[in-house]
């Protein structure tokens, strides 16, 4: 019989995520729908299903958006090659990508620009991953884990730098790190690390309530990568834990011998799934449900620039 809830802090929404969803919002107030997206503004079923309601369009593929259309690119990133499409279509675009993943975007450049092959810790075929690669196609190697690291052969006098996509698991990153620096010890390492703040810290929150819980529900899209990683690192710590995309998809069986829930969201979750999933306990007779610890994040980050420009002009002809 499960007796309380705990909930994880930080949680849910990072300040890239908040920014990405703003961009599309105010883009929609500014130029009236359809505002097309390039792929998921974020990896989040319910944020993408309530911008479709308000008449946001989102695309595979920059191809897909009528010529002279407006269409957002998500806070993954995209490759210069999807720039370069939509301005061959006239788009008016507007960049959401997470300042973050620019920075590792910015990274890849700089290394390749200099003569260095780039490791490229992630996921092969996630999004951000897609768009980091495009930065330079021929200079980048992608790894998944410290396994793939043994394999790889490179020229003797070959120099070398990695980078990491930004919702990683700090502790396997970690490994695979150390695993390259044990094969190749002159690596060039970033100056700070990749994996983002948010995606640090909600991994971090889940590892100090571990010890109090005895199940994790982690509430997030089944594509989002630092969802996902969540989940790897309640199980890591000997904790049974689950995905859930809101409170429909609790199975009961999961409760049984279970006293204390612990209770987290990836970073595309909005907070109010959170406060669904505390009904659905409540309905079944929960009632202590409270904070594991109150961990506030003060990051924040600007609009783009192209909307931020566009809705000075606005203002100012009001």
């Amino acid at each position: 019989m499960v007796r309380k809830i705990l909930l994880a802090s930080p949680r849910g929404y990072c300040a890239g995520v908040e920014r990405a969803v703003e961009t599309v919002e105010r883009a929609l107030e500014l130029y009236g729908a359809p505002v097309y997206v390039r792929k998921q503004i974020v990896h989040n079923l319910h944020v993408v299903r309530e911008l479709e309601g308000r008449g946001a369009v989102f695309v595979d593929e920059e191809t897909e958006v009528p010529e002279g259309g407006t269409v957002v690119f998500s806070a993954h990133g995209v490759a210069p090659s999807v720039h370069a499409n939509a301005e061959a279509r006239r788009l008016n675009t507007i960049d959401a990508t997470c300042p973050l993943v620019t920075k590792v975007h910015v990274q890849a450049r700089r290394y390749a620009a200099n003569g260095y092959t780039v490791v490229l810790i992630g996921h092969a075929g996630h999004e951000e991953v897609v768009g980091t690669m495009g930065e330079a196609p021929d200079s980048i190697v992608l790894v998944e884990s410290a396994d793939e690291v043994e394999r790889l052969e490179f020229p003797p006098g070959t120099k070398l730098a990695y980078i990491t996509q930004t919702t990683l698991s700090v502790d396997e990153t970690a490994g695979t790190i150390a695993a390259l620096r044990r094969r190749f010890p002159d690596i060039y390492a970033p100056k700070k690390e990749d994996i983002c703040y948010a995606t640090s810290n909600r991994q971090w929150a889940v590892k100090e309530m571990l010890a109090e819980i005895d199940l994790l529900l982690v509430i997030g899209s089944h594509n989002s990568s630092n969802s996902n990683r969540l989940v790897e690192v309640a199980r890591a710590g000997g904790v049974e834990s689950y995905l859930i995309d809101d409170e429909r998809e609790i199975d009961e069986a999961w409760l049984d011998g279970v006293g204390v829930v612990g209770v987290t969201a990836g970073a595309s979750a909005p907070e109010k799934l959170v406060g669904r999933v505390c009904d659905w306990f409540r309905q079944h007779g929960v009632t202590d449900i409270e904070p594991y610890r109150l961990v506030s994040e003060d990051v924040e980050f600007r609009l783009p620039v192209e909307l931020r420009r566009e809705l000075a002009l606005a203002n100012a002809q009001a």
